[in-house]
């Protein structure tokens, strides 16, 4: 039997980047009834919330005296650093039936871990620039990648977020610096080639491309005035919506592979269409509130998890038109 209980916006409620206040509009736009709005955090490992499956699948937070039975689950805005936190529940969700599209542990662990990134794209045949993966190197094996890599690289945290610690090293004395970072804070982090995206003024770009299945839902450009800072919004890079088409084909195919790569049926992908195009990372979370973001990208997705769920209530045309 279907549940036919409110749909659950599950977000970490620490989060500050406001996607879960445009999926909670999203699903009041398109079904016409408010969601209940959960704080993620209860259902971190050590915390009070839990999914009962004897029945119909209940939600239960007893600090809140919150029991809830959800026709459908949306889970976003989840830290990388935390998702670890969060498997079992998510293997709770997986094994009760409830509808809640692309929160799959595995895949999850796929995007966020870089390492498990490289691989996945290894294994797909999704073109990426190379990386070498670092454990606490002795400064000669950091040296010795760093060399190998033609002394033009990246260096990132294996799980890292809105493009901290991030570096251009050149030198020996940057690269050196960035390892004695990561051996303080105790992280694996990856040395990544230069991709040389630099568009004809001279500036670094980028492109985040929102992938859902077999569709493309927004393009946007980042552009970085400094040659030597991450090509982030985070960072200081200067974000804009392109139309769809601003892209060619095969980079909207090369990004839905990627996702694809990775385990997810949706996803935020950075790439650039140097050296034929080439992939840096899928998002598990891509910010929604951004410009255009509520129509082009939050509605859709509210869309698919109600699809899945074989909702007779959905308007087949939001996934087309929406408004707010």
């Amino acid at each position: 039997m279907r549940n036919t209980g409110p749909i659950v916006v599950l977000t970490d409620h620490s989060s500050t980047e406001g996607s879960s206040a445009l999926l909670a509009r999203a699903v009041e736009w398109v079904t016409d009834a408010a969601p209940l709005v959960l704080d993620a955090r209860h259902f971190y490992d050590g915390g009070e919330g839990v999914l009962r499956v004897d029945g119909l699948p209940t939600l239960a937070v007893p600090s809140e005296h919150i029991e809830v039975q959800p026709s459908a689950l949306v889970v976003y805005e989840i830290p990388p650093i935390d998702r670890h936190r969060f498997t079992r529940f998510q293997a709770a969700v997986a094994r009760s039936g409830i509808p809640c599209l692309g929160a799959d542990a595995q895949a999850w662990r796929n995007a966020t871990d870089k390492r498990r990134t490289v691989e996945r794209f290894r294994a797909g045949g999704i073109r990426q620039e190379e990386s070498l993966v670092l454990d606490d190197p002795t400064p000669s094996a950091a040296l010795a990648a760093f060399e190998r890599l033609g002394h033009d690289v990246w260096t990132r945290p294996a799980i890292g977020f809105g493009g901290r610690d991030v570096f251009h090293a050149t030198t020996e004395a940057q690269l050196h610096a960035a390892r004695e970072l990561y051996r303080k804070t105790g992280t694996s982090w990856l040395l990544t080639r230069d991709a040389q995206n630099f568009d004809e003024r001279g500036r670094r770009h980028q492109y985040r491309v929102v992938v859902l299945g077999r569709r493309v839902l927004r393009v946007c450009e980042h552009v970085q005035t400094d040659p030597d800072a991450p090509c982030n919004e985070a960072q200081g890079a200067v974000s804009t919506v392109l139309p769809l088409n601003a892209l060619p084909r095969r980079l909207h195919e090369l990004a839905i592979r990627a996702t694809a790569s990775v385990g997810l049926p949706f996803g935020g992908v950075d790439l650039v269409p140097e050296n034929g195009g080439v992939v840096f990372e899928v998002n598990v979370h891509p910010v929604l509130d951004v410009p255009q973001g509520f129509e082009t990208v939050a509605v859709p997705f509210l869309v698919a998890h109600l699809s899945e769920a074989d909702s007779p209530d959905v308007p087949r045309s939001a996934a087309v038109h929406p408004h707010p």
